[in-house]
């Protein structure tokens, strides 16, 4: 049985232009046009409305912020050719379109020691390595040593790549790779407590 992208989005609890997200950055197998419509499988959908959340109180930190990001884009800024996520990235790729720049309290960021990148509400790549960001002149930080630990490739099994060279970075890849992760923010960068209040 195929969905429509809207009836996808009502299944999953989002908004349509959400789901579109996803479907544009490549992360759903199976997907078939009639005429201009998108169809989705339904076994995908029901993958992506059974996806379990964010184990975050694994971590260690109190609160972790977390990237929320786009769907791909063509930049002309120097060093990257990319900004956003997109599963057809090279790794390469994919970790100089993730590590900056944007809005945020770098200090933040970096005493979390994770950060979670989303798409639509699912995670789907992990930095690490934050300990250092710059600042430009537009108050916009980047974090030149940042490591990609994993990335998703398909949402619906999930399926991943785990990058990391480190146990502990390893670790956090595979326990957060394509979990939900639902966070709020004006910017690209909220920031999310891993402990609910007792």
């Amino acid at each position: 049985m195929l969905l429509t992208t809207g009836q996808a989005a009502e299944e999953i609890g989002c908004a349509i232009t959400t789901f579109r997200r996803i479907v544009r950055s490549g992360l759903l197998p199976g997907l078939s046009r009639r005429g201009v419509r998108v169809m989705v499988p339904l076994a995908v959908v029901q993958s992506l409305t059974t996806r379990r959340h964010a184990p975050l109180d694994q971590l260690d930190a109190k609160e972790i912020a977390v990237l929320r990001v786009d769907t791909a884009q063509q930049t002309e800024e120097p060093g990257r050719n990319w900004i956003g996520f997109a599963a057809s990235l090279t790794a390469e790729d994919l970790l100089k379109a993730l590590r900056g720049w944007w809005r945020c309290d770098a200090a933040s960021v970096a005493a979390g020691g994770v950060l979670p990148v989303t798409l639509s509400g699912y995670v789907v790549a992990v930095l690490t390595g934050l300990e250092r960001w710059e600042r430009n002149d537009q108050g916009r930080h980047a974090f030149p040593d940042a490591r990609l630990a994993g990335y998703v490739t398909d949402l619906a099994t999930p399926r991943t790549t785990i990058t990391a060279e480190s146990v502990t970075d390893r670790r956090l890849a595979e326990l957060l790779l394509g979990t939900r992760l639902v966070s709020h923010s004006g910017g690209a960068v909220a920031y999310v407590p891993t402990r609910t209040a007792a």
